[in-house]
């Protein structure tokens, strides 16, 4: 059993707020993790605020399973709510049901974030951690730099608030791209709306 299926189980055995099966979009290095052979220490479960929780779910969740609850001492793992408009996403980010887990729950729906996506999303943080994460996914094949430049421009075209730093995306990009993938830096424009 992976730390993840323990932490989900414990939340859906505690679950007493709704019968009805809630969803829940996971991203960042858990999304890594939960769906191809990697593993680094993490110590959160970042779960994509979306129009599909209700705010009373969200509350109980992280009234359960937050941080400081008695369960992220027993487990050492936390759920995090990460606003819907906030990671450089594109519109319609490709989910992925993790079937392994959410068919041992009887509460809720376990998707994780696609691995492109994520390794999109980092790209506007680009710390120590989400280097190593996208080094890692492009050391184990799951980045197709095609994928990767699709991604990153429909990311572009709707992430709205984010306009001043998108020069530096396109310099982590390009830094994936010479570094990583050892292809040439892709000419990227900033998008006509952008100034």
């Amino acid at each position: 059993m992976s730390i993840f299926e323990g932490f989900f189980q414990e939340i859906d055995a505690l679950w007493t707020i709704s019968s009805v099966r809630q969803p829940l979009h996971v991203l960042g290095a858990s999304a890594l993790m939960m769906q191809v052979a990697y593993e680094r220490p993490t110590n959160d479960s970042d779960i994509l605020e979306s129009h599909a929780i209700a705010e009373d779910v969200r509350d109980a969740l992280l009234a359960l399973a937050g941080r400081g609850t008695p369960l992220h001492k027993r487990r050492r793992m936390y759920i995090e709510f990460v606003p819907n408009g906030l990671p450089f996403l594109r519109q319609q980010p490709c989910w992925r049901r993790n079937e392994a887990i959410s068919s041992t729950l009887k509460n809720f729906e376990i998707n994780v974030l696609d691995v492109v996506d994520v390794v999109v999303s980092k790209l506007a943080r680009f710390n120590a951690n989400d280097v190593s994460d996208i080094e890692a996914m492009i050391e184990l094949g799951h980045v197709d730099h095609r994928a990767l430049l699709s991604t990153f421009r429909a990311a572009m075209d709707f992430t709205v608030g984010q306009e001043d730093r998108f020069p530096r995306y396109i310099t982590n990009l390009n830094t994936v791209e010479r570094d990583m993938l050892g292809v040439g830096e892709t000419l990227i424009e900033l998008p006509s709306w952008a100034g």
